[in-house]
């Protein structure tokens, strides 16, 4: 719980909070804590709801005893580095129904319910957005910008040179700035079927800055009886 000098500072009281008597900086603390609660979770709400996700998934649900290969230790260790504060990127990289796009939803719902913005959405959609963009200049400063990026499914959309060269435009801008989530079916040296060569090369130079690549092996939880 934050103290009331911090809960002072966050609401920018005036006055002399020294002059209080117990009994009032006790109810005060109170009071204001119940309204700080109020704004993060009215925050954390609307964060969810311009998110992109459209299921809420937790690493609490995931089921890691379907797959025994799957890296749980690397994915916990991910999740206790300083991600949310340090730019810090992750690609998941496996076949479809493994749970890499579970895996990336928790992410993305842990750095939301500490109000932290975040934009999940997959490379076909990203995609979309950028045709129907106004100036392609604001479109990657917007994407470049956000805290927490996560790009899904990369290797299902074919791109054009123009939306290749502006989403590496949008990951190389982030390389300092925030953290970006990829998960994929395909290994790096497979990238070239989306992007052109270089490219491909030029992205991943970008995402191993400070990155972590993690492969999940495995039967698909779609499949299971």
């Amino acid at each position: 719980m934050m103290t009331l000098s911090e809960l002072w500072k966050y609401f920018r009281l005036l006055g002399d909070m020294d002059s209080l008597s117990d009994q009032d900086k006790e109810f005060l603390q109170k009071f204001l804590a119940a309204q700080y609660h109020k704004r993060q979770q009215k925050r954390i709400t609307l964060l969810m709801r311009k998110s992109g996700i459209k299921r809420i998934k937790l690493l609490s649900d995931f089921d890691w005893k379907f797959n025994p290969k799957l890296p749980r230790d690397k994915i916990m260790e991910f999740m206790h580095t300083r991600w949310l504060t340090t730019p810090g990127n992750l690609v998941i990289i496996g076949p479809a129904g493994v749970g890499k796009t579970h895996l990336a939803t928790a992410l993305c719902h842990d750095a939301l319910s500490k109000g932290h913005q975040t934009m999940f959405l997959s490379l076909f959609d990203l995609a979309g957005k950028m045709a129907k963009a106004k100036t392609l200049y604001s479109f990657v400063e917007f994407y470049a910008k956000v805290p927490v990026l996560c790009l899904d499914e990369l290797g299902y959309a074919l791109l054009t040179k123009k939306q290749a060269d502006c989403i590496f435009q949008i990951i190389s801008k982030r390389t300092e700035i925030g953290t970006t989530i990829v998960t994929t079916n395909l290994i790096p040296s497979q990238w070239g079927k989306v992007f052109d060569s270089v490219t491909a090369s030029a992205i991943l130079d970008r995402l191993t800055m400070n990155g972590k690549f993690i492969t999940i092996e495995g039967r698909s939880y779609r499949n299971r009886q």
